[in-house]
């Protein structure tokens, strides 16, 4: 005797990207969590600021120095969606610590590379080492599938938003 069973259809597929209808509204509660999520750790590195000496502004600036080398402000500031002035009162704060220092630029004459010192260096290495260790503590049942996951659904959502000027 052979049995012959229909799928369960009571259970959405997850294996099936959701239509705009269904997206849009899952998109609303990430950035219901990233709200929240991005405003505690700003104020735990403001919090932190007295024994760094960094503030939010400077230790992004020092961290994407620390990942893509050397950068010009106006790329700075499109790498991290902020106004050109912005990044640049950040490089020039950090400069005033010697954390940064400008350097020639070989592909434009008057936009300046900007680049690590040792010290700025040693100092990012000491914040990612710090937040490193706060951050081993999510453990929990979370996979390398899961955060591959929500980088790929939050570059998604970054990249609609593309062409929004922030200066």
């Amino acid at each position: 005797m052979t049995h012959t069973s229909k799928p369960d259809t009571s259970q959405p597929d997850d294996s099936k990207p959701l239509p705009p209808d269904d997206l849009a509204p899952r998109l609303y509660e990430v950035f219901a969590v990233l709200g929240p999520l991005y405003r505690r750790v700003s104020r735990k590195v403001e919090l932190n600021e007295p024994i760094e000496g960094l503030s939010i502004g400077v230790r992004a600036v020092l961290d994407l120095l620390r990942a893509q080398g050397p950068l010009t402000v106006p790329q700075m500031g499109r790498a991290q969606a902020l106004s050109r002035q912005f990044v640049q009162r950040m490089v020039n704060e950090a400069a005033a610590h010697g954390l940064v220092e400008a350097v020639a630029n070989p592909a434009h004459q008057r936009s300046s590379l900007i680049r690590l010192t040792d010290d700025g260096r040693t100092a990012i290495d000491a914040v990612i080492t710090r937040e490193s260790a706060l951050l081993k503590r999510v453990g929990g049942d979370l996979t390398g599938a899961d955060v591959e996951r929500c980088v790929r659904v939050l570059t998604r959502m970054l990249e609609v938003f593309e062409d929004v000027d922030v200066n």
